[in-house]
């Protein structure tokens, strides 16, 4: 039994993504390749028209496929900080509980990041994260304090020298909810008790010493955590 004629779950159009996806990890489309016209590549897979023009659009949105104009539909490179854009808008909406469980994915990653960086991070990146830091010690402006402290953690993700997990990391670190955490913080005159902290993760990075490093990024983030626990009430 082939699989065109094998039960199929789901969709039409659904079908339809998971063919063109195979095509794509098969080798049969290539990152940068031109895909065949939407009737050709409809008769090729046995599917409508319209069912494989869903699929193209629902994939172009995923970043997998990019539209050209007056030149056709093309595979993309497949970065992953294209491919993972979905997690900032996941971050961006959620709210609740739902928000505690990305903070926890949140804290599991960054302290593996953050690890993976003292082992890794050169001279010149150390430099970029101290002047982050420096940056963020010298106003008490929330909104400037966000930019560096965003831009902190993305030289940190940057230096552990895994593009996936910094993509991950990126789009689970919410501008939304990060701004109104350090809004908060204010309110609450903790900011010295958060520049401690990343004060020590420097540390540790300069130190070159991955479990320092490691446990100081997870008390970072479970310090954003508890806040966000407080904020929720019981």
């Amino acid at each position: 039994m082939d699989d065109e004629t094998a039960p199929q779950k789901g969709t039409v159009t659904q079908r339809a993504i998971e063919r063109i996806k195979a095509m794509i990890g098969e080798g049969r489309l290539e990152p940068g390749q031109r895909l065949p016209t939407e009737r050709d590549l409809a008769a090729q897979l046995g599917m409508s028209r319209s069912s494989m023009r869903e699929a193209i659009r629902a994939l172009t949105v995923l970043g997998v496929l990019e539209a050209r104009h007056g030149s056709g539909i093309y595979v993309t490179q497949l970065e992953a900080g294209d491919l993972l854009e979905t997690f900032g808008v996941v971050a961006d909406l959620s709210r609740g509980p739902r928000l505690v469980e990305l903070l926890e994915i949140r804290r599991i990653l960054e302290s593996t990041a953050t690890a993976l960086a003292a082992a890794r991070i050169s001279d010149d990146q150390l430099a970029e994260v101290e002047k982050h830091l420096a940056a963020m010690n010298a106003t008490d402006d929330p909104e400037e304090i966000l930019a560096h402290d965003l831009a902190f953690h993305r030289e940190i993700a940057a230096a552990a020298g895994n593009e996936t997990m910094a993509a991950i990391l990126e789009g689970l670190s919410s501008r939304t909810f990060r701004a109104r955490v350090w809004r908060g913080y204010q309110e609450e005159g903790a900011f010295e008790r958060t520049r401690r902290e990343h004060a020590a993760i420097h540390r540790a990075l300069a130190a070159h010493d991955p479990e320092a490093a490691r446990a100081a990024a997870a008390a970072h983030v479970g310090e954003v955590e508890e806040w966000l626990r407080a904020q929720l009430g019981p």
